[in-house]
């Protein structure tokens, strides 16, 4: 199969409690991605851009976009905004091959940002909870955390299993975290630590859970067969899938499996024409422990219930025979909701590369992405590989 479009450049802040705000933010992504383009590129190459963003908080929630154009010194381009909850990153990609597909022969723009530690704790609340159900789930006092411990207990319940998996997952990606310069969290965790931390949402604890970040990402995008006129190390999309199911956990046939994500990891395959053992390790969306199991499980690398045990084998390290998550995923590296579907490319960009410096996975071909949106509703899965 041929490649889609090319990733020429990328460029990251820092993701944490950051003192920018969402233009600032923008602007020191957009502008990282630019040099980072090895034969250079300037905003006037630019012929179209997209943001992801959620606008937490209640920043700019209409006509967002427009930002994205001014903060990149590309007014005048068509700039769209892509929302589909915490996986706006990965379908604002999406909408970028697309556009290139249909025939864009300059660069296109794809941005991801979110300012969300400026608001107070009830007002965050209320904004991560819009990205489910609000007339039963929220209304009945479910929070976003609540979901997924539901989810968790289950999956615990149904496979005859304690937490231990739950907590590995904690501690690998900490540990992961601790080389990412661009981590919220950059500081290992034990697997007891972890199991004694205060209940958030039974069986999840403060450690499985995603922190509340601002931060931005930045990608530029070029066709395929003109990339290396900007780079002599293009990471290339090979692959793309998206999908969609009930917003209401309680509509779904099964709690613990989400078929967007297996639906969209199918159509990703089909169309690179990849096999999963192909593939040289993964970025999933595990905004909470359980998160990265259901992945594992729903992107076809395990069976149900095979997630926990191929975790605790010490498989999905950095090292191991499928790493995951070697930024440090959402868990560590944080999860400002707009910019992380973008930020997980940008990982797979320097890995890709052999650029990801001591957090590199030792011979890196070909990587996927798995973003999702809200509790499983929305999902994309991108399949990338190196030039």
């Amino acid at each position: 199969m041929g490649h889609r479009a090319a990733i020429v450049g990328a460029g990251h802040t820092r993701f944490g409690v950051l003192e920018p705000g969402p233009r600032a933010l923008l602007r020191s992504a957009v502008s990282a991605a630019f040099a980072s383009v090895d034969h250079g590129a300037a905003p006037r190459d630019v012929g179209e851009a997209f943001l992801a963003s959620l606008g937490f908080g209640g920043w700019q929630i209409g006509n967002a976009s427009a930002v994205l154009g001014e903060e990149a010194g590309a007014v005048g381009v068509p700039t769209t905004r892509v929302e589909n909850a915490c996986a706006s990153g990965g379908f604002a990609l999406r909408a970028a091959v697309r556009a290139i597909e249909a025939g864009a022969r300059e660069l296109v723009l794809v941005a991801g940002v979110e300012k969300m530690t400026d608001v107070a704790s009830a007002r965050r609340r209320y904004w991560l909870g819009v990205s489910g159900d609000t007339e039963w789930e929220r209304l009945a006092g479910l929070t976003f955390a609540g979901v997924y411990g539901l989810i968790a207990s289950h999956y615990l319940f149904e496979h005859r299993l304690g937490p231990e998996a739950l907590a590995e997952v904690a501690v690998k990606n900490h540990e992961n975290g601790t080389l990412n310069p661009n981590a919220h969290f950059q500081k290992r965790v034990s697997r007891e630590e972890v199991l004694r931390s205060a209940r958030v949402a039974d069986p999840l604890g403060l450690f499985d859970c995603c922190p509340v970040s601002d931060g931005a990402a930045a990608l530029l995008l070029a066709p395929a067969d003109s990339a290396r006129r900007y780079t002599d190390t293009p990471v290339y999309v090979d692959g793309l899938g998206a999908a969609s199911d009930h917003l209401a956990v309680q509509e779904r046939p099964e709690l613990t499996r989400f078929e967007a994500t297996r639906r969209a990891a199918d159509e990703a395959f089909r169309g690179a024409g990849w096999d999963r053992s192909e593939v040289s390790f993964l970025e999933v969306h595990d905004c909470f422990t359980i998160a990265e199991l259901l992945a594992l499980e729903d992107l076809g690398f395990a069976g149900p219930g095979e997630a926990a045990a191929l975790t605790l084998s010490g498989a999905t390290r950095r090292t191991g025979r499928l790493p995951t998550n070697p930024d440090g995923g959402l868990k560590a590296k944080g999860h400002p909701i707009g910019a992380t579907g973008v930020s997980q490319l940008y990982e797979v960009f320097l890995q890709l590369r052999r650029a990801a410096g001591a957090r590199q996975v030792p011979q890196a071909t070909r990587a996927l992405a798995h973003n999702v949106g809200g509790a499983g509703a929305t999902a994309t899965v991108s399949l990338l590989s190196g030039g």
